[in-house]
C-alpha cells in the first residue's frame, strides 16, 4: 500500500510499504477514504517530539470502510467509520471513567517507559505519534490496522458525507472538550488563543455552550475571518496589544475563562518565544508556551484555564504565582474522543454542527509532502488539508 512516512524534520514522503495485518482478536483492517493533516501532525513534521523514526506512517484523523476485522470485533466488514485519535482499551480503570487517552493497556510495555519517566505515568496509544505513545502505524495511508476496534470507532450512518463527519476523529471533539473544560456558563466571556482548527471548534462549542462573547487572537487574516464568521470578536496579535484589548473589552474584569489552542510552537517576535525557540533549535526539551503564558495573565480572578493545545517538554517563566494568586483553575490533556463521538455525531445530523466550513485544500495521498509543506509555511490560506488516499 501507498502511505505517508517521516523521514526527519520537515521531510515526509509517500512510500510503498507493507499492508496492514489482523495481529489481535479485537483489531479491525480500515481502508481509509479521508484522512486530514493536524496542526499536531506539524510538531512532527518540525522534529520538536522525540521518539520518531524514519519510515514511521504519520497520521491520526481518518475514516473508511473496514476490509477485515479479528473475531473479537464488533465491527462488521463493509462498516463505514471513523476512527479516534486515541487507543483505549475500554476495560481499564481510566477506560471505566471515560478518561479514554488515560489508556493503561494501549501503549504496549516496551514503549511505556520513556513516558513514564517523563511525565510521572506512561502515556496512552495513539495512532501515528512517536513511539512515545506506542508507535501505531497512522492513518495517511491507504489501509490503517486499528486496534480495539470494539471500543474506538463509531458507525457513520448512510445520507453523511465524509467531509461533514472525519473531524469526529480529532478536532471536534477536541474543541468541545476544551471549551468543556472552561466550564462555560451562560453570559461568559471566553478567550481563545489560536483560530487554526481546534481554536475555531472551541470557538464554535464555547458559543454553542452558551459564552455571550467569545474573544479569538490570531494573527492570520484568513483564520480570523473564520472566526468572527463563527461570532467571535477577534484579535489581530501583531495590530493590538492583547493584554491590554482583553482588559479593555471586558470592563477591566478579564475573561471568565481562557483557552489555549496553540500549545508547544507558539509564534510572536516578543522575548519569551525567542528564547523558547531558541531552545527548541538547540533540542532542548523546552516548550514555546507564550500563548498560554498569556492567557493566564489575562484569565480574571478565579477564572477558569483550559489547554488542549499540545505540549511535551517544559515550559520555563510559567507564571505559577499567577495562578495560585488569582485562584485559577486548570484543565488539559489529550481528548477523551470516544466520550463524545455519539453526542457530537447527532449534532452534526440534525444540522446542529457544520464542520465543513473548516477545508481549505483537499488532495490525493501522493501530494501530502505539499500539503505538510503550506499547512506549515502558508497557514493564512491552507486552513485544513484533506488527504484522499484512494
Amino acid at each position: 500500500m501507498r502511505a505517508l512516512t517521516w523521514h526527519g524534520t520537515k521531510d515526509v514522503r509517500v512510500d510503498t510499504v507493507p499492508d496492514p495485518q489482523i495481529v489481535n482478536p479485537r483489531d479491525a483492517i480500515i481502508e481509509v477514504t479521508s484522512t486530514a493533516i493536524c496542526g499536531s501532525d506539524l510538531h512532527l513534521y518540525d522534529g520538536v517530539i522525540p521518539g520518531v523514526m524514519p519510515g514511521d506512517i504519520l497520521g491520526h484523523e481518518f475514516m473508511g470502510r473496514v476490509v477485515d476485522v479479528g473475531p473479537g470485533s464488533t465491527l462488521s466488514v463493509g462498516d463505514r467509520v471513523v476512527v479516534p485519535f486515541t487507543i483505549s482499551c475500554g476495560a481499564c480503570f481510566f477506560c471505566r471513567h471515560d478518561l479514554f487517552s488515560a489508556c493503561d493497556n494501549s501503549n504496549p510495555v516496551d514503549t511505556q517507559d520513556a513516558t513514564e519517566t517523563q511525565f510521572g505515568h506512561a502515556m496512552s496509544g495513539l495512532f501515528g505519534y512517536s513511539h512515545l505513545t506506542g508507535g501505531y502505524p497512522g492513518g495517511q495511508a491507504q489501509y490503517v490496522r486499528v486496534p480495539f476496534s470494539d471500543v474506538g470507532p463509531i458507525v457513520i450512518p448512510d445520507g453523511l458525507d465524509d467531509e461533514q463527519v472525519l473531524f469526529l476523529s480529532d478536532i471536534l471533539p477536541t474543541g468541545w472538550m476544551a471549551a468543556e473544560n472552561a466550564k462555560i456558563e451562560p453570559g461568559d466571556t471566553v478567550a481563545v488563543w489560536g483560530c487554526g482548527p481546534v481554536g475555531l471548534f472551541a470557538i464554535q462549542s464555547a458559543l454553542l455552550m452558551g459564552a455571550e462573547t467569545v474573544i479569538a487572537i490570531d494573527h492570520h487574516s484568513r483564520r480570523l475571518d473564520l472566526a468572527r464568521g463563527l461570532g467571535a470578536k477577534v484579535i489581530d496579535f501583531r495590530q493590538t496589544r492583547v493584554l491590554e484589548a482583553l482588559t479593555e473589552m471586558t470592563g477591566g474584569i478579564g475573561p471568565d475563562a481562557v483557552i489555549d489552542a496553540v500549545g508547544m510552537e507558539s509564534h510572536g517576535f516578543v522575548t519569551d518565544t525567542i528564547l523558547d525557540k531558541a531552545k527548541q533549535a538547540l533540542g532542548l526539551p523546552y516548550d514555546a508556551a507564550h500563548a498560554l503564558r498569556e492567557a493566564i495573565m489575562a484569565c480574571r480572578k478565579g477564572g477558569r484555564i483550559s489547554v488542549p493545545g499540545v505540549y511535551g517538554g517544559l515550559t520555563q517563566m510559567f507564571p505559577m504565582g499567577a495562578i495560585m494568586q488569582k485562584g485559577l483553575e486548570l484543565r488539559t490533556g489529550q481528548t477523551h474522543v470516544q466520550r463524545y463521538l455519539k453526542p457530537l455525531l447527532q449534532r452534526i445530523a440534525e444540522g446542529e454542527i457544520d464542520t465543513t466550513f473548516l477545508i481549505s485544500h483537499r488532495l490525493p495521498l501522493e501530494e501530502a509532502p505539499t500539503g505538510y509543506d503550506n499547512f506549515l509555511n502558508n497557514q493564512d490560506e491552507w486552513i485544513k488539508v484533506v488527504l484522499k488516499p484512494h
